[in-house]
């Protein structure tokens, strides 16, 4: 406020100054003569205007000025909760559609990602992983137990793969990895490459004990015939396969066909 009456006051002056100088330049001009009154008037006058006029035209602009910037920090801070909204929610569907455990994909955010994939390729393989004799260690050990030997297979899948491929953990103790534009060759490589990975892991269930684990793997290769479905069905058909022949192994293609440790 200080500021207004400070501004008002010095426009009142300039405003008296102004006024003075009219009147002693023109009035003498015209062949008048500048009287006391005159005088008298030619300071008040400006005194009385423009001292109210320029304080209440000050003490707007300067509420004017407050309302401006108090609208702009609200905007920044409804920009920044947006930002934040935003960001919350992005990891809000991040996360839902992560497993909660293993941190792979779900099941229904893997089958979504592998329909996407398949109208971008028709080239590639699909691997559907089962832990091997998995009930025995939840009910030997118990589901803790059980929980830490699925996160060691899940991290052994996921070193298995390589970059780029999508991994999703689909049933309890069942992973699937899609793997885009690989060939035969290449998916038994990375399919070997996990079955030998989770094959070394070391699992103590505790008491200084040690469990082997294995998974068994049924791969399909992708084809422009079939459906996303279909190729499910026929690497659950080579799954099947794996473990009816002992686990711990890889089957890949046709019945029969296999690789195995």
């Amino acid at each position: 406020m200080k500021q207004v009456l400070a501004k008002a006051a010095f426009a009142a002056l300039v405003s008296t100054a102004v006024s003075l100088l009219l009147v002693l330049t023109i009035v003498p001009a015209v062949g008048g003569v500048v009287e006391g009154n005159a005088l008298v008037m030619s300071i008040l006058c400006p005194l009385v205007i423009a001292f109210p006029a320029s304080a209440y035209l000050f003490h707007q602009k300067r509420k004017l000025a407050d309302a401006l910037a108090a609208l702009t920090m609200a905007h920044k801070r409804l920009a920044r909760a947006h930002a934040e909204l935003a960001e919350a929610h992005a990891r809000l569907s991040e996360k839902a559609r992560h497993d909660d455990m293993t941190g792979l994909l779900n099941r229904e955010s893997f089958l979504d990602a592998l329909k996407t994939s398949r109208r971008r390729t028709d080239e590639g393989a699909l691997l559907i992983i089962d832990a091997d004799h998995f009930k025995r260690i939840n009910d030997t050990h118990g589901h803790a137990q059980g929980d830490v030997a699925l996160l060691m297979i899940a991290e052994a899948i996921r070193n298995g793969v390589r970059e780029g491929d999508l991994v999703g953990r689909i049933g309890g103790e069942e992973f699937a990895a899609f793997l885009a534009g690989a060939s035969e060759a290449e998916a038994l490589l990375v399919a070997e490459r996990i079955r030998l990975g989770v094959e070394a892991l070391r699992f103590s269930p505790g008491e200084g004990k040690y469990l082997p684990l294995s998974v068994s793997i049924g791969a399909a290769r992708v084809s422009p015939h079939l459906s996303w479905s279909q190729m499910m069905r026929e690497a659950d058909s080579r799954l099947y396969e794996a473990k009816a022949r002992g686990r711990n192994r890889v089957v890949f293609g046709a019945p029969g066909t296999q690789a195995a440790a």
